[in-house]
């Protein structure tokens, strides 16, 4: 697969380790949850655990997982940033358009305190989180410029996502790259 500069250049801004994986406030989030050790039904206490990442979605902080994608050196990329393997599968990427929703990964605007997405910037931004129409845990990665990056601001949901796409003030560009991104928080639940 040809890759375009964007796509380029989020592979070398993900191998440089730009992305909190797993912020403090995530781990606040995630007390609340069941330890595997209290479970019943034959649940390992010792079970490998995957690192969960910081997003948004319909205006709410969200955590999700990366556990495949289609493109091997985004797999690569995912794999050293996280610490646990994010397998390959090719196939991802033709998944039929009705099983696969949006992530918008941010190439440019806003930095500072607290989680960051991939390249440095904003956490990541999703559609259709679990309980929504067209809920899907495939992800077609959609990279979002901004036009002006002294106008960027945070945008936690994918309709202000839209929005500023309609008034001009960020880009798109699809790669093709699909990534399995389950939520484990969202908007009204969590595993």
């Amino acid at each position: 697969m040809k890759l375009t500069r964007t796509v380029q250049g989020l592979i070398a801004a993900l191998s440089m380790g730009l992305i909190a994986a797993f912020p403090v406030w995530a781990q606040e989030m995630m007390k609340p949850m069941k330890p595997m050790g209290g479970m019943m039904g034959g649940m390992m206490a010792d079970a490998p655990v995957v690192p969960a990442v910081a997003g948004f979605s319909e205006g709410q902080k969200i955590l999700f997982l990366h556990t495949e994608t289609s493109d091997p050196e985004i797999a690569k990329i995912l794999t050293d940033m996280m610490g646990s393997p994010v397998l390959v599968v090719p196939s991802l990427a033709d998944a039929p358009r009705e099983m696969v929703a949006k992530v918008y990964v941010f190439t440019n605007g806003v930095t500072g305190e607290g989680p960051l997405g991939p390249l440095g910037y904003q956490p990541d931004v999703f559609e259709s989180p679990p309980g929504a129409p067209g809920y899907t845990p495939l992800r077609s990665v959609i990279l979002v410029t901004w036009e002006d990056e002294a106008g960027a601001r945070t945008l936690t949901s994918a309709a202000e996502v839209e929005a500023a796409l309609r008034n001009g003030d960020i880009r798109l560009e699809e790669p093709g790259v699909v990534v399995n991104m389950p939520m484990v928080t969202w908007p009204g639940g969590q595993r």
